[in-house]
């Protein structure tokens, strides 16, 4: 007799979306197509953090925007806690910046929600396969638009060091996160201030949301 054909096995998802209408969508759209199986959703970064480890899909598809902790600064986490579920980011924010910050956090798929219809199935299974995906008027933005430097003469540290201030880190915590010194925190803070003639921790942090150091929407 000959042997058996084997049914691959799913692909398994959870979706996180602080829209529950849109999370209906997207289960919908997703659970149409063959072999692909969503398994949860939520609708914040702590409940995807949650499924994922409960369910440890292949995929995870992530709004950038939704209430308690920025997605954004959740990527490099999730990727390391989480290296077997790969990430597909589906945003209404098609600023170069986002999506380069995105991906080179660990994102293998950046999908805007405008054409998630046409390019979120193609996302997913190309992450599945640990293939990227970018949408692609999103990546003709990005090929024209090199990385800039970071603003007002910072060093990339120091941009990184005014960002998670901005983010409402202490001293200590940015240490432990950058692995360095809560004097050397210090030290980069107040350079950060010599070279932005800033004094005070809201003009920081002004200067940060203004410069785009901190996502502001999706």
């Amino acid at each position: 007799m000959p042997a058996e054909e084997l049914t691959p096995e799913p692909i398994r998802i959870v979706i996180a979306d602080d829209h529950a209408i849109v999370r209906r969508g997207l289960r919908t759209l997703l659970d149409a197509e063959p072999g692909i199986e969503v398994v949860a959703e939520g609708g914040t970064v702590d409940d995807a953090r949650r499924y994922v480890r409960g369910h440890h899909p292949d995929v995870l598809v992530l709004d950038l925007n939704m209430p308690g902790e920025p997605t954004l600064t959740a990527l490099p986490d999730l990727r390391n806690e989480f290296p077997d579920t790969q990430i597909v980011v589906l945003t209404m924010q098609d600023e170069p910046a986002y999506a380069r910050q995105a991906l080179s956090s660990g994102v293998l798929g950046y999908v805007l929600k405008e054409a998630a219809d046409a390019e979120l199935v193609a996302a997913v299974r190309a992450a599945a396969r640990g293939e990227s995906f970018l949408n692609p008027r999103l990546g003709a933005k990005l090929a024209a638009a090199p990385p800039p430097g970071p603003p007002g003469g910072l060093s990339d540290r120091e941009a990184e060091v005014l960002r998670l201030l901005a983010l409402g880190y202490t001293n200590t915590q940015i240490g432990e996160r950058l692995f360095i010194s809560v004097r050397t925190v210090e030290t980069h803070r107040a350079h950060i201030q010599q070279k932005l003639c800033l004094s005070d921790r809201p003009a920081l942090v002004k200067f940060a949301l203004d410069h785009g150091l901190v996502g502001q929407g999706s």
